[in-house]
């Protein structure tokens, strides 16, 4: 059961990672030395293109391949991308030491359309890794 669902337990937990760090509070967290500039857009961009990465795998596994590879980058992408949005908004409006940014937003968008882009061209064929799921 396990290895038949590895990308839907892959996804969801990446998911659940995403939502905890981005809603969680880590005032008082120091991190000594640490200084990079624009770390927190780097970070956010990674976020988002693990996310379409594993979410167009989810969709194919979750349907038995009854979505197709287009349809199944379209819904990863969007729903990446909303996502995204929806957490800016959230920090936002619920939390009192995070604030919801628009360059954060932008970042989990690029970071979405890369994921997506990393996918084709891994898995495009061409002698390229093949396409399983």
């Amino acid at each position: 059961m396990l290895k038949r669902n590895k990308f839907k337990i892959a996804f969801i937990s990446w998911m659940v990672f995403v939502t905890y760090s981005s809603l969680s509070s880590f005032e008082g967290v120091d991190t000594p030395g640490l200084n990079i500039p624009h770390l927190d857009k780097a970070v956010h961009f990674t976020f988002y293109f693990v996310a379409s990465f594993l979410g167009v795998f989810c969709l194919r596994e979750f349907s038995g391949r009854a979505i197709n590879k287009k349809k199944a980058f379209s819904i990863s992408i969007l729903f990446a991308i909303a996502f995204g949005i929806i957490i800016e908004v959230l920090q936002y409006a619920l939390t009192t030491d995070r604030q919801g940014d628009v360059w954060d937003a932008f970042a989990n968008s690029i970071g979405a359309l890369a994921g997506i882009m990393a996918v084709k061209f891994l898995f495009s064929g061409n002698g390229r890794l093949k396409w399983e799921i």
